[in-house]
């Protein structure tokens, strides 16, 4: 499996007027639509499409409304961009299953379309500050 995590910015094509978007100039303005998200790209003979899903839901907080942790903001909100109507159904059933165990679930479930990679000081930022993840940790959920 082939995870590509690094801060990247993925359009809502609908609400964005701008034809090239950065990070730190305009998504974190709170006013382009887009939401800080990362491009997965992953092997189905390998792994599920549910199951990276569910690690999705398990490593953040998809009961806050546009914010995680300390970062507040749109971009910021929990959402499930997807590629086709399977995908859609998977994170549809996971949600249901999520409120079947009473959680509020905020994720909203959004047709993917053009992905925006982040600059590239935003590019394995973990790495290059030496910080840590401060608002995603892993929980059994499922």
């Amino acid at each position: 499996m082939h995870v590509t995590c690094t801060y990247l910015s993925i359009s809502h094509k609908s609400l964005s007027p701008f034809p090239v978007v950065t990070f730190s100039k305009q998504v974190c303005t709170d006013r382009t639509g887009h939401a800080e998200a990362v491009e997965v790209v992953f092997d189905p003979a390998k792994t599920s499409y549910e199951k990276l899903a569910r690690l999705f839901f398990e490593t953040h907080d998809f009961t806050q409304l546009n914010r995680q942790g300390p970062d507040i903001g749109k971009q910021y909100r929990s959402a499930v961009f997807y590629l086709g109507e399977e995908q859609k159904k998977t994170a549809v059933e996971l949600i249901k299953a999520l409120k079947q165990k009473g959680f509020a679930v905020k994720t909203e479930i959004t047709k993917a379309t053009k992905f925006w990679p982040a600059e590239l000081y935003h590019q394995d930022y973990y790495t290059k500050t030496g910080k840590l993840p401060y608002c995603h940790v892993y929980r059994k959920i499922f």
